[in-house]
């Protein structure tokens, strides 16, 4: 069988060479691959001229619906997917992570719908004023790129390394080229036929590389993004081509790198911490036979528990049942191929200069069900570096594969130091149950790292594990691991828009933006907002409430009624050496008779006021002060009819959008005193 591009809208085969894919398990064929003859700058003026155009035209609500369908129709065939991962020499557990992790990714991103705004574009942060007579204004706008993304993949997640990236960047309104590692591409190719037939996204936003990636960065431009995942040597490589050197092309890069776990001095012998932490090393070292960007490549304990922890760590690794993933009981499957195994030998003769081996033989290996020399098979490798500072080794070179390095520390600023010689890494961890060792390690080690977690009995049972970034943390780190960021929710959107800056007058700018901006016109309606539906109401749209005027009374009542009695309320002989004049409104009086200023009590299209955002009290009102309410739509945030279960409650599928509210209380004199945005659910029009 031969592997198939998926290049303009059609499944092509590459001609010339082809390269031999093989089970891992097994070294029967699977399959051949090439991407020859393929025209890769044609390829990606058809993402941008093609898939581009329908994406950046769709809202983020929009983009987020699409990929809930997408993540829904994969999960439904993740059995398939499977099927295909035992050949990489995957476990289920393994595969586990790929598929499901991968889809799950999906997921996550599209609940960000929720975050990013009804608009195309994204609107960043708050407004910047500059003007003493509010008549100009600044903001910034993230609208997509009109370029492509291109992901360069490693082999070790051939979906999970795909979905996580182009789930970000489909949210962002940008296609993407990708190119998986060629070892385990046909995993890959799998999925993106599955995506083809799904019809969810529109043409053109993906497209597939199974083969050499040729010269396709010669072919890239500024509006373009580059991600590569893989070898820190390959990165460098790639991150100073020429081509996006010259057009100033986002690069992304996240690298292998030596990330660290440590065992704190108080996670003794007998405690859970201790046990945690050996837990957690022997599955970081055969999960996914090693080869995770995020694996344990360094362990760290107190000099006086080195002994303690080799045969704690060993004990572990013995229990280990090593085979083809489709026998029963196997627990750690294969490296991707022969060349993997080549490479993880040849690298760990490199680290067996400066330490010893204690655990493991690299050159033979008990299997199950399946053949160690014909399968790409290999034995967890525990090694033992006395000296870390002397034998640098350790700290300089990766066998990407189950090997890792046992080395002393003397105390917790020895291990941070020791941590940070591995000059950057994606991931480190510390397994203690005192918070004070934590704080020293994570604040001492964090500018070095991307990611730490803290490990201990409280979290056991439902952390994620040393080597699991999620969706909506970063996943990346300085130095070695490569300088990028993926990922993390909003900020991995962020990555494929364009930040630019607008200025203007707020009436300008609230046009740009489609948010209400303080000062700018308004348009006052003689039709009050609660009697409109969600598609009537427009930003900007006004109404001018009638006056109270604050009395003494009014602060007795509400210090009675709330409980609140401050003595700057309640006290004016106390008001001495403070900003007070007088016996001062409560700010939530203030606040809740605005309420009853603005709101308009009959049934009617407002379903509900579910919360109140960025609410300041700007002045001091006194008895005698008049009060009055400009009450303006701020902004409008579309969402979906939720689907009905048989046990959700009356009135839960009513089709209704988001509308934030800007409540603006003034007194006599015009200024504010008060400034609250209130977040309503109002009925649609549509109830279909």
């Amino acid at each position: 069988m031969q592997l198939h591009n998926y290049i303009a809208g059609q499944w092509v085969a590459g001609t010339g060479k082809q390269a031999e894919l093989t089970d891992a398990s097994t070294g029967e064929l699977i399959a051949t691959t090439s991407s020859g003859g393929l025209d890769f700058d044609a390829m990606l003026k058809y993402g941008r001229e093609i898939g581009g155009p329908p994406l950046r035209k769709m809202t983020f609500p929009e983009r987020g619906r699409m990929l809930k369908a997408l993540a829904l129709y994969l999960m439904d065939r993740k059995e398939e997917f499977y099927q295909v991962s035992y050949k990489t020499g995957a476990t289920k557990a393994d595969s586990w992570v790929d598929i499901e992790g991968g889809i799950g990714n999906v997921f996550a991103n599209a609940s960000l719908r929720k975050q990013l705004g009804n608009m195309p574009f994204y609107v960043d942060g708050p407004p910047v004023l500059t003007s003493r007579g509010g008549t100009f204004m600044g903001h910034h706008i993230m609208v997509p790129k009109e370029g492509v993304a291109v992901h360069i993949n490693a082999f070790n997640f051939p979906i999970w390394g795909m979905l996580e990236k182009c789930a970000v960047n489909w949210m962002a309104g940008m296609p993407a080229v990708v190119k998986p590692a060629t070892v385990t591409s046909y995993l890959t190719e799998s999925m993106v036929k599955a995506i083809i037939e799904s019809k969810i996204l529109p043409e053109g936003a993906l497209q597939l590389i199974v083969g050499s990636a040729g010269d396709l960065l010669d072919h890239v431009d500024s509006q373009d993004v580059v991600t590569f995942t893989g070898s820190a040597t390959t990165g460098r490589m790639l991150k100073v081509h020429p081509r996006i050197i010259a057009e100033s092309v986002p690069f992304n890069m996240e690298a292998d790198s030596l990330n660290s776990i440590v065992l704190g001095p108080d996670a003794v012998p007998g405690t859970p911490e201790f046990d945690l932490f050996v837990k957690e090393v022997g599955r970081e070292m055969t999960l996914k036979c090693g080869q995770r960007c995020t694996g344990v490549r360094r362990i760290l304990v107190p000099e006086k528990l080195v002994e303690d922890v080799q045969i704690a760590i060993g004990k572990r690794l013995g229990g280990t049942v090593i085979g083809d993933p489709r026998a029963e009981g196997v627990r750690m499957g294969a490296l991707a191929g022969p060349t993997q195994r080549k490479e993880v030998r040849e690298q760990l003769a490199k680290l067996m200069k400066g330490s010893e081996l204690v655990y493991g033989d690299p050159q033979q290996v008990s299997v199950t069900g399946a053949d160690a020399e014909k399968g790409a098979f290999i034995s967890p490798i525990l090694l033992l570096n006395k000296d870390p500072w002397k034998n640098r080794v350790s700290h300089e070179v990766e066998a990407f594969g189950p090997v890792s390095t046992l080395m002393p520390y003397t105390d917790l600023d020895d291990a941070i130091a020791i941590s940070k010689l591995g000059k950057g890494s994606l991931v480190a961890t510390i397994a203690t149950y005192d918070n004070k060792h934590a704080q020293q390690f994570v604040w001492g080690a964090a500018n070095h790292h991307g990611r730490m977690l803290v490990l201990d009995r409280d979290m056991a049972k439902e952390n994620t594990g040393h080597g699991s970034p999620l969706a909506t943390l970063v996943h990346g780190g300085p130095g070695r691991a490569g300088g990028g960021e993926e990922m993390g929710g909003k900020r991995g959107v962020l990555h494929y828009l364009q930040r630019t800056a607008i200025q203007g007058t707020p009436t300008a700018i609230t046009a740009l933006t489609q948010q209400y901006q303080q000062g700018a016109k308004q348009n006052i309606t003689a039709k009050h907002s609660f009697r409109m539906h969600f598609e009537e109401l427009n930003v900007g749209d006004t109404v001018i409430t009638e006056k109270h005027t604050v009395t003494l009374d009014d602060i007795d009542k509400f210090a009675d009624l709330s409980g609140d009695k401050f003595y700057a309320h309640m006290d004016e002989n106390a008001l001495d050496g403070t900003i007070f004049t007088g016996r001062v409104a409560h700010g939530y009086f203030i606040l809740s008779r605005a309420a009853g200023l603005f709101v308009d009590p009959p049934k009617g299209p407002v379903l509900l006021n579910y919360g109140i955002e960025e609410a300041r009290f700007t002045k001091p009102v006194y008895p005698g002060a008049t009060i009055q309410v400009k009450f303006t739509v701020k902004e409008k945030v579309d969402q979906e009819k939720k689907e009905l279960k048989e046990d959700s409650p009356k009135g839960t599928d009513i089709a209704s959008g988001i509308v934030k509210f800007l409540v603006d209380v003034v007194d006599e004199t015009g200024e504010t005193v008060a400034i609250a945005t209130i977040l309503t659910m109002v009925r649609k029009l549509d109830q279909g």
